[in-house]
């Protein structure tokens, strides 16, 4: 570990040569040395500089010397398969009523296709699964899909239907 700085060698920096010959030659505490002070006075008044360029040139040094690791990375194409997502537009409880439903259609992370939002107010549970069972004819033929993923709920608050009656009244303000 190296030695603190010297705090008279410190406080030196800030005078002229001339000036700090005077306080510390002969005249004053007689610890000036012509060459030594010199460097000392050089390297303090520096040290900050030289510092960080020593730090930048190590770094730079084992940069080099560190061999980097390649690492190989494979790509191997996927065939996934289509799948087709429910949105089921609900509130917590699972005995409250549907308000709207929307059905998209995935490959990989490629949207296919997506069925519009559907309100289901006033459909009983029967018309319901009629309408499932339509949407699943179709989308049997065209991509070969035969069921629904685990269906996702979201909140009727968060329904995408332009004229949905809940919108209305999301943005009345009471002042």
């Amino acid at each position: 570990m190296p030695l603190p700085p010297n705090p008279k060698c410190l406080a030196c920096i800030g005078y002229s040569r001339a000036e700090a010959k005077r306080v510390h030659g002969p005249q004053g505490d007689d610890c000036w040395k012509d060459n030594t002070c010199d460097r000392k006075r050089n390297h303090y008044r520096h040290r900050k500089e030289s510092n960080a360029k020593r730090k930048g040139e190590y770094a730079e040094q084992k940069a080099k010397s560190t061999p980097a690791e390649t690492t190989e990375i494979l790509s191997i194409p996927v065939q996934a398969p289509s799948v087709a997502l429910l949105y089921l537009y609900k509130e917590k409880p699972k005995d409250t009523h549907l308000h709207a439903l929307a059905i998209s259609v995935w490959q990989g992370s490629e949207k296919l296709a997506e069925i519009e939002a559907v309100h289901c107010m006033g459909m009983t549970n029967t018309q319901v699964n009629r309408y499932l069972k339509e949407v699943l004819k179709v989308l049997q033929e065209r991509y070969g899909i035969t069921e629904f993923e685990p269906p996702i709920r979201l909140e009727p608050s968060e329904c995408e239907i332009a004229d949905c009656p809940l919108k209305d009244k999301r943005h009345v303000y009471t002042a």
